[in-house]
C-alpha cells in the first residue's frame, strides 16, 4: 500500500503564494514554509536569549515548516479574501482541519502521532510561527518593493503595522536589528 504524505509534501513546490498581485520574483509554499522556520527558529532563540523565554527553538522549527501543509490540497487563498469577512475564515479553517487531517491519515497509523503536534501546536509555539509568516510576507513586501514593484506598497504597510500590532517582543527586536538589512544590494551585504 502506498503511502502518499512525503509525495504530497513534495508537491509544495507547485503552489505558488501572491496570485492576486504582479510578482518580479515568484514564491512557492515550499521555499515560503522554509523561510517561515528559518524566521520562527531565529523568534525562538530570540525570544530565549534576550527576553527569557524557555520555548524549544527546535519544535517552533518544524511546526513552521508544515505550517501551510494543508494547501497543498487547498490551494492558497489570498489574503484579502481570507481574511474579509469572518465567516469566510472560520470556513477556510475548517477546510484546512480537514486538509490536515486528509495528510494525516496517508501516513502509517504508527507515525501520525509523532506529526499531530506538528499540525496543531501549543499555543505559544502558534503564535511564534504565526509571526514568523506574517514577517515572511512582510521580507516579499520588502523586497517587492526593492524591484521596483510598487503593487507591493500597501501589503507592506499593512503587514508592518500587523506585525507592530502583536505585542511580541521577539519581533520588535528581529524588525529593529534585522530587518534594515533586507533592502540591501548584494553588494551592500558584508
Amino acid at each position: 500500500m502506498a503511502n502518499e504524505f512525503y509525495a504530497l509534501l513534495g508537491r509544495m513546490r507547485y503552489i505558488t503564494l501572491w496570485g492576486l498581485m504582479r510578482n518580479t520574483f515568484s514564491e512557492n509554499i515550499q521555499e515560503h514554509s522554509h523561510q517561515v522556520a528559518v524566521l520562527a527558529h531565529a523568534l525562538a532563540v530570540i525570544r530565549n536569549q534576550c527576553f527569557g523565554g524557555t520555548i524549544d527553538p527546535g519544535t517552533v522549527a518544524v511546526a513552521a515548516l508544515y505550517h501551510d501543509a494543508s494547501e497543498i490540497l487547498t490551494g492558497d487563498m489570498p489574503t484579502p479574501i481570507k481574511y474579509d469577512n469572518p465567516a469566510i475564515r472560520s470556513a477556510y479553517k475548517d477546510v484546512e482541519a480537514v486538509a490536515e487531517q486528509k495528510l494525516l491519515d496517508m501516513l502509517p497509523e504508527n507515525l501520525r502521532g509523532a506529526y499531530v503536534p506538528v499540525f496543531s501546536p501549543d499555543p505559544e509555539t502558534e503564535k511564534l510561527v504565526k509571526a514568523a509568516d506574517k514577517l515572511s510576507a512582510y521580507i516579499k513586501c520588502v523586497e517587492e518593493l526593492k524591484a521596483g514593484n510598487h503593487e507591493f506598497r500597501e501589503a507592506a504597510a499593512q503587514t508592518r503595522k500587523a506585525l507592530e500590532s502583536y505585542g511580541l517582543p521577539e519581533v520588535t527586536y528581529f524588525l529593529e536589528t534585522f530587518m534594515d538589512s533586507f533592502s540591501l544590494t548584494l553588494d551592500e551585504l558584508k
